[in-house]
């Protein structure tokens, strides 16, 4: 059977790697591709909410890039791993006078640098299995947004680092994509936007599909780019934003 018709469920030796899994958007997306038939290990400085994703789940801070290094080898030394999705992220809202170099580092070392690290872990799993899945959460702030310097920076680097990526690892069948989520009901959201407040209602207002998104809805795109038979396309960024993004 060859690549482009191979079965949309894999077997359960292909494992699928979710950093920041545990929460959000990052544990809807492990969730999502437990269904979709891969062995997953979410790998979050805390444990996971479900149930299902707690026995082979890894504790380490992922902006700790040694601690980080140890644990993806640990696991590239036990399973078979063809997808990786670099999920983890975090925000530090600030205009632009208020916005301070440590968060700046602090973000990039979370946001970005652990994805370098996570994907050079788990490369040689890739190259060997003649196939791979890379995917990058990154966000609809790189098209620009009021409070966002030093996040959208972080996330404009994912997307920056995913092409060219893509442009390496095509020889080995690998394939690397972004989903950019737009307003997404996580608890990120809502702890920077108060559902109470005229910020959050005018955000809302403002999503052409007239609903705030749900983790499922991203984890739903990621799920397409992991998927075997998704292996022509790579290089992308899909927006997943309600239509915020058009026009």
């Amino acid at each position: 059977m060859n690549q482009d018709t191979a079965q949309s469920h894999p077997t359960r030796s292909h494992c699928a790697v979710v950093t920041g899994g545990a929460r959000n958007i990052g544990q809807a997306t492990a969730l999502r591709l437990q269904q979709d038939g891969y062995h997953v290990i979410v790998v979050d400085i805390v444990e996971p909410e479900a149930d299902s994703l707690k026995a082979e789940a890894r504790q380490v801070d992922l902006a700790d890039a040694d601690a980080t290094r140890r644990v993806m080898e640990e696991i590239a030394a036990h399973h078979t791993v063809t997808r990786l999705v670099n999920n983890v992220g975090i925000v530090a809202p600030a205009l632009i006078e208020e916005a301070r170099l440590e968060d700046f580092d602090k973000l990039m070392h979370l946001n970005v640098c652990s994805a370098l690290v996570c994907t050079q872990a788990l490369l040689p799993s890739m190259q060997a299995s003649g196939m791979g899945r890379i995917v990058l959460n990154t966000s609809r702030v790189v098209l620009g947004k009021e409070g966002r310097t030093i996040y959208s920076a972080t996330k404009g680097a994912l997307q920056s680092m995913a092409r060219t990526w893509a442009l390496e690892l095509a020889e080995h069948s690998i394939t690397v994509n972004c989903v950019a989520p737009g307003p997404i009901a996580t608890s990120a959201f809502w702890q920077n936007n108060p559902p109470d407040s005229e910020r959050a209602r005018r955000i809302i207002d403002n999503i052409p599909l007239s609903r705030m998104g749900q983790p499922e809805d991203v984890a739903q795109a990621i799920s397409f780019f992991c998927d075997e038979r998704s292996g022509f396309i790579t290089g992308q960024t899909l927006f997943v934003c309600g239509g915020v993004t058009v026009g």
